[in-house]
């Protein structure tokens, strides 16, 4: 049975429909939001990323969650799907959800870049446990870092050439290889 989504459904009724829905929504409050379908190449940067992660994650132990599991940011009352995310919080372990996660990837695009870059990276940051929120762009090799250091939070940008460090999973991965087998057409005076 399919639940229908209320114009400003209760947690409860928003997890319940997640559940039983066709479309993922992310919840604002009270609001829903449906989510866009993505592009391959937004679909092999999240798989790549997730797999480089998920080699380092079984021995730490952490877990490694893509697309389909929300994140809830329970002060501004919101629930979200990252991109890819890692927890590794055994205590953290709701059906459906996590609460701290220690790193969450979001992969840009077009429609999402604006609200990935403002709205959940005010979100993201209001999470104790996150460490590192990054941002993977489609269209060229580049990788956004906000890092969460001494209190307070730091950005870098990060080239084709440059290493991405995983503080939560004590790694280093080649930005390179979030980018195994995908082609980026390059454009004057773009990395």
């Amino acid at each position: 049975m399919k639940t229908r989504l209320l114009p400003h459904p209760t947690v409860e009724e928003y997890l319940a429909g997640e559940q039983d829905g066709e479309v993922r929504h992310d919840y604002i409050d009270g609001c829903i939001y449906a989510m866009t379908g993505a592009s391959a190449k937004h679909n092999r940067i999240s798989l790549n990323t997730a797999s480089l992660l998920l080699q380092r994650a079984r021995s730490v132990p952490c877990e490694v969650f893509m697309a389909d599991m929300k994140v809830h940011i329970r002060d501004w009352n919101a629930f979200y799907y990252p991109d890819v995310m890692v927890c590794c919080d055994p205590a953290d372990d709701a059906a459906y959800y996590r609460e701290r996660p220690c790193l969450i990837v979001e992969v840009l695009s077009p429609g999402t870049a604006g609200v990935d870059r403002r709205e959940k990276l005010a979100s993201y940051r209001r999470l104790a446990s996150l460490k590192e929120y990054i941002l993977v762009e489609q269209e060229r090799r580049a990788v956004e870092v906000y890092r969460r250091e001494a209190g307070h939070w730091k950005f870098d940008e990060l080239g084709p050439g440059d290493e991405l460090w995983i503080d939560c999973l004590d790694m280093r991965i080649p930005v390179r290889e979030l980018y195994e087998g995908i082609e980026i057409n390059p454009s004057p005076g773009r990395l």
